[in-house]
């Protein structure tokens, strides 16, 4: 049984936002949780380079020697440097947006993917990418950065920041079948947009814990 879980964040909010999930619904699972703002924001500010693949696989490897038998990354921006640590450790890791984007490679036709940040963009769309290649379906995705919206939740604005987002989803929804949220940081908006715009509208975090909780249970 699958009784470790190792967490690692690169926002300091989703630590809160998922320690106390997990210790509701997941209380037979030893859950632990590691965070380094600065491998985000190093890829805001610089992008990808060989010294964050670094240290995303340096992240990936201290949770093994801590005894995860499950690695979870909730960092989005992080997806292609995740490829090379999975070639690393020894245990399973879980992408966040995994189980979306296999979720939308389901279902096919032409996607919105909203970002708040460009770090975001290239790694969202080669993730939906693969898992559209896996089950054989065809997404076509037009992407759209936000990038004031995430200046302003990083100035403590969080209104406008949904205001931007939800004006920037308004625009988009006309032009696909249904829209993905590509940031955890935006996830709460899901229902609201959905309900305004009248298509779905995905978003990682509650997918994700359902996920880990079915592998979980899976294994017992």
């Amino acid at each position: 049984m699958t009784q470790r879980i190792a967490f690692i964040h690169t926002v300091a909010m989703l630590v809160e936002r998922f320690r106390p999930r997990f210790q509701a619904e997941l209380p037979e699972a030893d859950c632990f949780h590691m965070l380094d703002e600065s491998v985000l924001q190093d890829l805001i500010r610089h992008g990808s380079s060989p010294g964050i693949t670094r240290r995303v696989c340096t992240l990936a490897m201290q949770a093994q020697d801590a005894g995860a038998e499950l690695i979870v990354f909730t960092c989005s921006s992080t997806s292609p440097a995740i490829d090379v640590a999975r070639t690393l450790v020894t245990v399973p890791i879980l992408k966040i947006d995994d189980p979306m984007y296999a979720e939308v490679a389901r279902a096919g036709g032409r996607v919105g993917l909203i970002c708040t940040t460009a770090s975001t963009v290239e790694p969202s769309r080669q993730l939906m990418a693969a898992h559209a290649s896996l089950a054989g379906t065809a997404v076509e995705a037009e992407s759209l950065l936000c990038s004031a919206a995430f200046e302003a939740l990083t100035a403590g604005r969080r209104d406008e920041h949904d205001r931007l987002v939800s004006e920037a989803a308004q625009g988009l929804a006309g032009r696909v079948d249904r829209l993905v949220l590509a940031q955890a940081s935006l996830a709460h908006l899901a229902e609201p947009l959905a309900l305004r715009l009248g298509k779905p509208v995905l978003s990682s975090p509650e997918l994700m814990v359902r996920d880990v909780i079915a592998r979980v249970r899976a294994s017992a």
